[in-house]
């Protein structure tokens, strides 16, 4: 779960693959379920993790490994019980504390454009006191690119997502050499 790659389409997920990417999170702000599922088609044969982002029965019916599910989103229970594996954003220790989740999406560590509705940024001082109470694997997500992603393994995070950055191979290499 080293390197999530936050995706658009099947075109971004497969350049995203080749750059490195472990797990390929299929992101379509605001699209229906169908919309969701018509742009998954392929993302199974990836051969990396396949998470959808905030829609459960689109993961359901694409096949996905998992669903990643934002504080306000519902479905966790109907995740559960379809044995997909469970991610869930968070962004304060407390937060962290009660999501019942597989792994932790924590954020943002810093200011990003990629999401307006983002909380504030909670820093490397965040990222490294909420990781090192989970039980569960921490991603940090939020302005991570290559310039910063060891940092963030640095102060305990298990894996790095990224959106801007999802093709950049040098994301990849960062997180190898602080490993």
């Amino acid at each position: 779960m080293r390197l999530h790659a936050l995706v658009p389409d099947l075109s971004s997920a497969r350049a995203a693959v080749a750059a490195g990417a472990t797990v390929v999170q299929l992101r379509r702000k605001g699209a229906s379920t169908e919309e969701v599922v018509a742009a998954g088609q392929g993302f199974p044969e990836l051969g990396v993790t396949f998470v959808v982002n905030d829609d459960v029965e689109a993961a359901i019916a694409l096949g996905a490994d998992g669903v990643h599910l934002g504080q306000s989103d519902e479905g966790a229970e109907r995740a559960r019980v379809a044995g997909l594996l469970l991610g869930r954003s968070v962004s304060t220790l407390e937060q962290a504390l009660a999501a019942d989740a597989d792994y932790l999406g924590v954020g943002p560590v810093w200011a990003t454009p990629s999401k307006e509705d983002s909380d504030p940024p909670i820093g490397l001082d965040g990222l490294r006191e909420i990781a090192a109470a989970a039980s569960v694997p921490v991603i940090a997500i939020g302005g991570v690119d290559a310039s910063n992603a060891a940092q963030c393994v640095e102060a305990g995070a298990a894996g790095v997502a990224v959106v801007r950055a999802a093709t950049d191979p040098a994301v990849r290499t960062a997180l190898d050499a602080a490993l």
